[in-house]
């Protein structure tokens, strides 16, 4: 019996890298799964959650509302106001704190200039946390 110690008549080379179509393919197909499965994973589950005992946190003071009316004119909580005596007004409110919240709502018949004449008013008296106000549609 004779052994074979020398390669050159095969025709076959030895490959030495690592083949990777094989891993790509998976990698798509957990990628398409992650894909279908991703919004399942986001429905709402109903759910009764229990009560707590806790008491709510008292609220330090009211909110401060500024509305523009369907005439165009300018309301600071129930108080009507001017633009001049906007800034005056505010501080007063506020105690002078620019970092108060401020709720801004509007008539729908409100151009929408004039609800940003009424923002840029408040940034030019220093307020620059404004919360606009809707109402909530209901279900139908």
């Amino acid at each position: 019996m004779a052994i074979r110690t020398s390669r050159e008549d095969d025709d076959l080379d030895e490959n030495h890298e690592i083949n990777v179509t094989p891993f790509i393919d998976v990698m798509l197909v957990l990628l398409i799964i992650f894909m279908v499965a991703a919004p399942l994973a986001t429905v709402d589950v109903p759910v009764e959650l229990p009560s707590s005992t806790a008491q709510p946190r008292p609220k330090d003071h009211a909110p401060i509302y500024l509305t523009v009316q369907a005439d165009l004119s300018l309301s600071l909580n129930q108080d009507k106001v001017t633009r001049a005596e906007l800034k005056a007004k505010l501080d007063a409110l506020t105690r002078g704190d620019r970092d108060e919240r401020i709720f801004l709502r509007a008539d729908k018949e409100v151009p929408y200039g004039e609800l940003m004449g009424a923002m840029n008013a408040l940034r030019d008296a220093g307020y620059l946390k404004v919360a606009l106000v809707g109402l909530e549609q209901s279900g139908k």
